[in-house]
């Protein structure tokens, strides 16, 4: 920043807000050609601050609202690798040793330091989560073996298998004696998951059923542990019955446990073909490798048969009637990795936003003329990078909290309305927060400029390790069509005379209410209290993705005349993508202001009301062509929500310590010199690295 705002600016400005515009003009003009002398810097926002003083915020009350009652499981994760300096990823590092590496540290996580991650899947899902996120923060590659192990192979034994497969292979996951793999993604099919080719045949004379991988596009592709450490995969496939007289009948696509390795010898079982799928943009130290199978032999018990099972006569019986039913309900009890991902990149924009904002604390750089340098955070533009992420991570944070909660909720009562509403918010959040993570933390790297750069402080391996987050577990451009879709149901179901959701339940009053033309009155308030007040964010959330709902579905009508159903959602598609995202950011923004409201503690909740109101104006301003598009805001109420939101900024700059304190992590976990809690021992060790 090169200068300040004059203060006789400021001041004369502030005298004439509220003059007709013809005088307002005249007067502006003559300022610009006569300008005030008394050019004085000044770096704060005294006007504006209305003789506030800095907000007072208790860093541990706030932490121990973030991180609830199962912080004590994130610290006997960081504890263990703080003591494990041999088990601490370093900076350069092979593949082939990062791979050995990733799996010592699994290892030693489950038998030095006894953390069981199987039971708490099956007790405490909420627990395992926040296991989850704290290995992730050690090291990203470990917390992706793990998923795999724990969420996707062992899960998938879990939920699509029955008693039976339970009573054999829970003891052997948990220990890691039967490490496993997730065998779903295909060389030529990833998303279409019903698409797949890998063919599972049953052989009633031999009571088997022969995998077979009819050609090269039906090759398993990306299946983590495969490479190397796997002894097992839930193979994916369509199940072919053969009939004396239909030939053979295509069931749809089922699970089943395959051996692929032995379990003594550790040799590549007959009939199975395992290739590595070589050295990766990221997450180097899980073992990617490819599946091949040749006529391989596996007894019928093992069909994962929750949802279908084949008798010793080849007679298929399901409780569910249809094949797209027995499809939704196999990926329906797989959505614990969406929320695993969705809640792991919000913890990995917390690591990046600490690690930028204390650095930009600490870096001090030009300043007022004959004046000390400044911090670089007391910079508008660093405050305009920075504070609106720190915002969405406690966004982030909470919308993700209530997706496990609710998750959990699921896993306990099985209930089939709570199945179809953590489907749809896992598919919203897991895309939205994965694809806003990967932008933060380039501009994280940025605003570090070249020291973040340096591999050491860790933006780079954080940027590249979690930059598939945006692709594994369904791409995020298909998940928003999916929640899109979701919607547009529910839209469709209301003038049938139908009823909502619980995921999309605000839309019952918003689709009555909103939609009747924008209040003249109400369009021009700008007064701070109002722009503040919950009910004015949430309704402008909500308006959006009411107009967007509607005109989505007017078009989509208009275009299936003449294109076809797949040829109007085509046309359609970015409107649609819009959509979904709108509905995404009105529920976080909901959910946020539910944990303002519910924080015990009154400095800890005027903080997060602060922050609350940042992310809620500047998602407005972002979008404020569509406001003022359909005079839902009018020009004086949008000057004055951008003037607000900068100042936001500047006062959450005021805390922004504190607000990164409150994530609680340690020195040993960020990793990153510029990043450390004591200022004073940042450049010291950072000099160290370079042999100083």
């Amino acid at each position: 920043m090169s200068s300040a705002l004059n203060s006789n600016q400021i001041k004369f400005k502030d005298t004439v807000d509220d003059e007709q515009p013809t005088t307002r003009r005249l007067r502006n003009l003559s300022l610009h050609l006569t300008p005030p002398s008394d050019h004085r810097y000044n770096l704060e926002f005294e006007p504006c601050s209305g003789g506030r003083t800095k907000m007072i915020v208790d860093a541990e009350k706030l932490t121990i609202y973030l991180r609830g009652k199962h912080k004590d499981i994130q610290e006997k994760v960081f504890e263990y690798f703080n003591s494990r300096t041999d088990l601490q990823t370093p900076i350069e590092i092979l593949k082939d040793d990062y791979r050995e590496l990733c799996m010592k540290q699994l290892v030693g996580l489950v038998r030095e330091a006894g953390i069981r991650p199987f039971k708490y899947v099956v007790d405490d899902p909420v627990k395992y989560f926040a296991m989850v996120e704290a290995v992730g923060s050690v090291d990203m590659s470990l917390g992706i073996k793990l998923g795999v192990q724990y969420s996707l192979w062992g899960g998938s034994v879990l939920n699509l298998g029955t008693k039976k497969h339970r009573d054999k292979y829970f003891e052997g996951i948990d220990n890691l004696e039967y490490l496993g793999c997730f065998a779903m993604t295909e060389l030529h099919h990833g998303s279409n998951v019903q698409g797949i080719q890998t063919v599972a045949t049953f052989d009633p004379i031999t009571d088997e059923f022969i995998i077979n991988t009819p050609n090269d596009g039906a090759i398993k592709w990306w299946i983590g542990n495969a490479a190397v450490h796997g002894k097992f995969a839930t193979v994916f496939a369509k199940l072919m019955l053969p009939h004396d007289k239909k030939g053979v009948s295509d069931m749809g696509v089922h699970a089943f446990i395959v051996p692929i390795r032995d379990l003594k010898t550790h040799e590549t079982l007959p009939g199975v073909e395992i290739n590595d799928c070589g050295h990766k943009v990221g997450l180097n130290g899980v073992d990617n490798g490819a599946l091949r199978f040749r006529n391989v032999r596996i007894p019928r018990d093992n069909l994962l048969n929750r949802f279908g099972d084949v008798a010793r006569d080849g007679t298929y019986t399901s409780p569910l009637p249809t094949i797209n039913k027995r499809f939704a309900a196999t990926l329906g009890e797989l959505v614990g990795g969406r929320v695993g991902l969705a809640y792991s990149s919000a913890g990995v924009l917390k690591i990046a936003s600490t690690i930028a904002i204390r650095y930009s604390l600490l870096r001090q750089q030009f300043g007022p003329p004959k004046k000390p340098e400044i911090s670089i955070l007391d910079y508008q533009s660093q405050q305009h990078k920075l504070m609106p992420m720190l915002a969405s991570t406690y966004a982030f944070h909470f919308s993700t909290v209530h997706l496990v909660e609710k998750y959990a909720e699921m896993k306990r009562t099985h209930d089939e309305q709570l199945v179809a509403d953590v489907h749809a918010l896992s598919a919203g959040l897991k895309s939205y927060v994965t694809s806003y993570t990967a932008k933060a933390l380039s501009i994280c790297r940025e605003a570090c400029g070249g020291h973040g750069y340096a591999a050491v402080n860790r933006f780079g391996s954080l940027r590249n390790d979690h930059d598939i987050f945006q692709t594994f577990e369904g791409d995020n451009t298909v998940l928003l069509q999916q929640v899109a879709g979701d919607l547009l149901k529910q839209y469709q179901e209301k003038f049938r005379g139908g009823t909502f959701s619980v995921t999309w339940n605000y839309l019952r009053e918003s689709m009555n209410t909103y939609l009747s033309q924008p209040n003249p009155v109400t369009a021009r308030w700008e007064g701070e209290d109002h722009l503040r007040d919950p009910k004015f964010q949430l309704d402008a959330f909500r308006y959006r993705t009411s107009r967007l709902l509607q005109s989505a579905a007017v078009r989509l009508q208009k275009h299936t005349k003449t294109l076809g159903s797949f040829g109007a959602w085509n046309r359609c598609l970015n409107h649609l993508l819009t959509l979904a995202e709108s509905h995404i950011e009105t529920v976080i923004l909901e959910k946020f202001i539910e944990a303002v409201k519910s924080c015990p503690d009154e400095s800890s909740r005027a903080a997060l009301k602060l922050v609350c109101d940042l992310y809620a104006l500047n998602r407005i301003w972002n979008d404020i062509g569509t406001y003022r598009n359909v005079d839902y805001v009018a020009p004086n109420k949008a000057k004055a929500i951008h003037k607000l939101a900068d100042y936001l900024s500047f006062q959450v700059k005021n805390i922004a310590k504190e607000l990164v304190d409150a994530f609680d992590l340690p020195d040993h976990v960020t990793r990153a010199p510029i990043g450390k809690q004591s200022p004073g021992e940042a450049y010291t060790e950072y000099t160290q690295y370079a042999g100083f």
